[in-house]
């Protein structure tokens, strides 16, 4: 049995996410997704807003048919990869350069195959995190105009 591991945040969890994990299915018989633990996503982006905490999205990915197994982790990195069995890294099609490089080097080096997925146009964390905010803001100018009425 192949099994195929793949990162991420995973805080606003979309359809994006949802076909990711189904290709990742295509070239393996059991997916692990690794979930970067908060405190890492905000010692490096201090001002991301998290909707949930790494405990809650682990829950919310363990109760996703597709997803067999789910792990923390800080960053990727050799050193990360070294601590997971897997067989295949699915990367996505914009993860390259840096430390995307260096673990595909290792995957290399390890007899380990690197695929590279396509991402679903149209969707991303970072656009609804946006859209949600705008939205708040709307609302925010809209409801201090009440007090001045």
């Amino acid at each position: 049995m192949e099994k195929i591991l793949t990162f991420g945040v995973f805080d606003y969890f979309h359809i994006g996410h949802l076909r990711l994990f189904k290709q990742c299915k295509e070239f393996a018989d059991y997916l692990i997704v690794a979930v970067q633990k908060e405190e890492y996503v905000l010692k490096y982006k201090p001002d991301c807003k998290l909707l949930y905490s790494t405990e809650e999205r682990v829950e919310i990915l363990q109760s996703l048919r597709d997803v067999d197994e789910v792990v923390v982790y800080e960053t990727v990195s050799p050193e990360t990869l070294e601590t997971i069995d897997f067989d295949i890294l699915a990367l996505g099609e914009d993860h390259r350069g840096g430390r995307f490089d260096v673990v595909e080097q290792w995957c290399n080096a390890h007899s380990k195959k690197v695929v590279r997925l396509k991402r679903t146009d149209g969707i991303s964390s970072t656009m609804i995190k946006n859209s949600i905010d705008l939205d708040l803001s709307e609302n925010a100018c809209r409801d201090a105009g009440k007090d001045l009425e």
